[in-house]
């Protein structure tokens, strides 16, 4: 599995995750393993959290469009479906 994980776009969905205040579990579990992610490049918990986190800003934008850019949701996307 070779998935390019970006430090730009998880950082992004970590500050729209606690701008937005959703699921601030989700957050505190995202930021521990991208910081696990950095010590041993293994992406598996990045991945799993990011899949709920593109759940959670996807109905976020359907119901406000202006409250998550649709680049966020697209890079993220590229993480979490890989």
């Amino acid at each position: 599995m070779s998935v390019k994980i970006s430090e730009k776009t998880i950082v992004s969905t970590l500050e729209k995750l606690e701008k937005l205040k959703l699921d601030e579990k989700l957050h505190a579990e995202l930021s521990w393993c991208w910081n696990s992610y950095v010590a041993d490049n293994n992406p598996a918990g990045v991945i799993e959290k990011s899949k709920k986190a593109l759940d959670l800003l996807k109905a976020k934008r359907e119901q406000n469009s202006k409250a998550v850019a649709k680049k966020l949701v697209e890079d993220l996307e590229k993480i979490a479906l890989n």
